[in-house]
Formats: structure tokens, sequence, C-alpha cells
């Protein structure tokens, strides 16, 4: 089932996404070569609850941590490993979500570790351009099938990447995972109608390679846990917003920066128009 959120819900989960834009942004500092992933997941714990809320991800199906942290060709739901040590060129993705008041967002980013490739940051760039270009397609009487179609012809046919087809985006609130799903790939004008009221997840995973991903286990017996690689060692990046359909467009309710917003955004629009979708 699909909810539309009130003012007073979204409200909430502006909140909600506020302290998780803050770890976000105190990680930009914090990220570099040297320290290991297990430090970034002390440091979101502890600012997650010493603001009130919760990581609603400790516990959610089994998981143990309030982070999942994946470097190069890991592409999801990777662990927050004591013996993974970041170096000096490294693109390591954090992903989490926060429960304040009752009130979910959903947030992952990409960082690059100390000075990275002009390959590496070729590929942050173009994905978080494809989360903006979705975004900017998320207004109300758009179909989902506008959103996955910009990121995957931007990604796939404008730039030879692979974009991941087998994990997606999604509802959220009151619930961390909710319908519809939210697929990085699509046909335009097809699929679910957006409404007013609506709010999901955009969270494109691109590849420099295959699209395919595979699944990789924990070597800690004592942590039985499944995460997602590139099936060819293909490095990785991830970029997500937790956004509301308004009746003035898409809100972003995980924003770190509004100034990069907008001009994200401008781009992503400007590119709309140059390159209209068939519907």
């Amino acid at each position: 089932m699909i909810t539309l959120k009130s003012e007073r819900e979204i409200e909430g989960m502006r909140e909600s996404g506020k302290i998780l834009a803050g770890v976000h942004l105190g990680l930009r500092d914090m990220i570099k070569p040297g320290i290991s992933a297990y430090s970034i997941e002390e440091f979101a714990n502890d600012y997650i609850v010493s603001h009130g809320a919760t990581p609603s991800e400790k516990g959610f199906e089994g998981y143990k941590y309030a982070t999942c942290i994946d470097v190069n060709d890991e592409v999801a739901h990777g662990t927050p490993r004591k013996d993974l040590i970041l170096k000096e060129g490294d693109v390591v993705k954090v992903d989490m979500t926060v429960n304040y008041k009752g009130y979910e967002s959903d947030s992952c980013w990409s960082y690059g570790v100390g000075s990275v490739s002009q390959e590496t940051s070729d590929l942050m760039e173009v994905t978080k351009k494809s989360l903006y270009l979705g975004i900017a397609q998320s207004i109300e009487g758009n179909r989902l099938g506008d959103i996955g179609y910009a990121i995957q012809h931007y990604t796939e046919d404008e730039h030879g990447y692979g974009d991941v087809r087998d994990l997606c985006g999604h509802g959220i609130g009151p619930t961390m995972h909710e319908e519809p799903d939210v697929l990085h790939y699509g046909e335009p004008g097809k699929g679910l109608r957006l409404k007013n009221g609506m709010t999901i997840t955009i969270e494109p995973m691109i590849n420099e390679g295959t699209w395919e991903i595979v699944d990789r286990s924990l070597k800690d017996p004592n942590d039985d846990w499944i995460y997602y690689a590139s099936a060819d060692g293909s490095w990785s990046a991830q970029y997500e917003h937790t956004l509301a359909i308004t009746e003035n467009g898409p809100e972003i309710l995980t924003s770190q920066d509004a100034a990069e917003d907008a001009k994200y955004m401008k781009w992503a629009q400007d590119y709309l128009k140059e390159h209209k979708q068939d519907k």
C-alpha cells in the first residue's frame, strides 16, 4: 500500500533528514586514508543517538549496525568492518537510515578517499548527476518510468557505465521500506503515476563496467551476512536522497547543502529540456 503524507508527516521527515544530513556533512571531513570503516560506523551511530534519533538499520532483518559501508567494487549492504582500512584513492559509500520521533529518512553518499583518479572522479560525478536527473523527473503527474529512464539513459547510453538493476529505491515512511519500488531504469511514460504526498528514495548504484552484481559473504564466522559487489570487479558509486512529491515539485528531505542541490537541479532541468523523453 502506498501512503500519501500530510504536511505534518513531511515536516517530521524533514527533521529526520536534517539529522541524517548532519552525519554526511561530518563525514566529509572525517573520511581520510588510514581510518577504518568501523570508525565511520561509530561516528554515525553516536551522532544519530546524540540528536535524539535512532539508527533504523540496527536490528532490521538481523543487521547489527547503524551504517552500510561499501568500498570500491562493493555495491551495497556491506558492513562497517574493523579490518576494512580506507586507502588513498578509494571510493567509499556510506548508507544509513534515521528514525526521529517516528519519522524516517534514508540517504547514501559516495566519498573519495584522499586524491582519487580521474576515472573515479568521473564515475562519482556522473552517478551524482543521475540522482538529480531522477529527482528532476519526480513531479506530480510523471511516472516512475520517467525517473528510471532518465537515470539509465544518462549513465548507460551516454557514459557507458552499468546501471544496477537488482537493487532499487523505494517508498519510505512511516517504515523504512515501503511501496512502490523505484527502479533506476525503465521506459518514459510507463509505471505508477506520481502523486502529491508520496515520499520516496532515489538511489542509483552505477558501476564502471557491467550492471550485474554478485553476492559476497563476510569472512567473519560470527557475522553471517551477504552483501553485493559488481560482477566484473569494476568500481561502483551511489548517491541517494529521500524526497517528497509536492505540488511545487520535488523537495529533497535529506539535503546536505541547498546551494549544491540548486546547482545540480538546474543542471538536471536544463539537461532534460535538451533531451526530451518520448512518452
